[in-house]
């Protein structure tokens, strides 16, 4: 039995202590049933992850940035460190990755990493192009049965997720009709940074760059605090996909884990004049999604940066709910944020009485932590909240929206192929082009 295989069935049988031969007791929390865990990127998102992970043993760390490469160090003194994540992966006793690097290598480090057989928690988005989160999502389903994998979208713990869920579900606003998201930041940019300067000497700038076209260097890009500096670069169509793949990947959440939908089959999408550097702030975009067993054939849209659906009452601003949803049903509506929820029942026939409560026992269980939920999934079961499966599906969704928004055209989309079949300038713009020498699929 090899060690992945020793975690995984201590884990599921949960029971039993084994007896080691100092004569110390072998729990979950032993030595000996701890995953081998690699930081790839130890700044931004990483730091808030380094907490739940201690009880892990750290024994790789990753970062362009040698300044934060040694703060990260100094916490987890027996990690190996490196600067390129593409040797990263090769340290021979890892188990897992924790994947917290600029957006536009998000899909590289989850892909490279799946394909050594390593677990993956990958902040969002999963990718930056239909392609990426395609492959990506291939690649995991491949190795389901083997792996365990969490898109970063944290906000999906809140319990208000799972009572969203249940009224939806349990025919609160009767049939399902439609369902919206939206996010109403606004964070405008003029095109790529002009040359400013150089690198510093502890930044590897041209390994911050990757895979994509090379931008020259400028400080920039680089002012933003922990966990925000994504603000300074995500808007820029080479590093990230603006509001689509930042907020939206959250906020469409939302919607998505209440709607048990798969892909679309079409996507359409308007809003600020193209701009060939800069992703648009003003976006909404509309996509049809086929009947399941329990709904009929719905519409999903997604509204950024000032625009917004239509608020079904004149009493309610829809406009102070800074990242929301609503649900639109043949009785009623339902409008909620990340924390909270209120439900409008419409009509006459909306007397709530063919609304049907589940009972406490049957209310969906609290996620609990949610880097957590993943750590037990590599040693047990392999079952996460949002898999690369469900995650892959909502931002490759979300990324077609950019395609079509971009051909200003209705698009007709082959989810089991991954093609937009009316308009060959909409299939060209699934997928990246990359600087030589980098591979998704290594």
């Amino acid at each position: 039995m090899n060690r992945r295989q020793f975690l995984k069935s201590t884990a599921t049988t949960g029971a039993g202590l084994l007896i080691l031969p100092s004569g110390a007791l072998a729990g979950p929390d032993a030595p000996s049933n701890k995953l081998n865990v690699a930081l790839i990127g130890v700044w931004g998102r990483s730091r808030a992850h380094q907490g739940a992970i201690s009880s892990e043993n750290v024994v790789a760390l990753c970062d362009v940035d040698e300044k934060y490469l040694a703060g990260a160090a100094k916490r987890f003194r027996n990690a190996r460190t490196y600067v390129d994540w593409r040797k990263c992966l090769d340290q021979k006793d890892l188990d897992a990755v924790i994947c917290c690097t600029a957006d536009h290598t998000h899909a590289f480090v989850a892909n490279w990493a799946m394909n050594r057989g390593l677990h993956v928690f990958c902040e969002k988005p999963l990718g930056n192009s239909v392609e990426e989160t395609r492959v990506v999502r291939a690649t995991y389903l491949k190795n389901k049965d083997k792996l365990a994998t969490q898109v970063g979208t944290q906000r999906h713990a809140i319990m208000n997720f799972n009572r969203v869920r249940e009224l939806v579900k349990d025919g609160a606003i009767g049939e399902l009709k439609q369902v919206c998201a939206w996010g109403d930041r606004q964070i405008r940019r003029s095109g790529y940074l002009p040359a400013k300067g150089e690198p510093p000497k502890h930044l590897h700038y041209d390994l911050w760059i990757g895979p994509v076209p090379f931008h020259p260097y400028n400080p920039g890009y680089f002012s933003g605090s922990p966990g925000l500096n994504c603000l300074n670069w995500n808007m820029y169509w080479d590093f990230g996909s603006g509001q689509v793949g930042d907020m939206g990947s959250h906020t469409m959440d939302l919607a998505w884990n209440a709607i048990d939908a798969g892909l679309p089959t079409s996507a359409e999408a308007k809003g600020d004049k193209f701009d060939p550097e800069v992703t648009p702030v003003e976006l909404e975009a509309h996509f049809e999604h086929p009947a399941n067993d329990w709904r009929p054939a719905i519409r999903v849209s997604w509204y950024q940066g000032g625009a917004m659906p239509k608020s079904p009452r004149g009493y309610v601003d829809l406009k102070k709910i800074g990242h929301g949803a609503m649900f639109e049903g043949s009785k009623g509506i339902l409008i909620s944020d990340f924390g909270s929820r209120i439900l409008l029942p419409s009509g006459d026939a909306a007397d709530m009485t063919y609304y049907k409560p589940r009972p406490k026992e049957k209310l969906i269980p609290p996620l609990g932590h949610f880097l957590k939920e993943w750590v037990n999934a590599c040693k047990g079961d392999l079952k996460t909240s949002c898999n690369f499966d469900y995650g892959g599906t909502l931002i490759e969704m979300m990324l077609l929206g950019l395609v079509a928004y971009r051909v200003g055209k209705k698009l007709d989309y082959d989810g089991a192929t991954g093609r937009v079949t009316n308009s060959a300038e909409g299939n060209d713009l699934l997928k990246r082009k990359y600087r030589p020498g980098w591979t998704l699929n290594g």
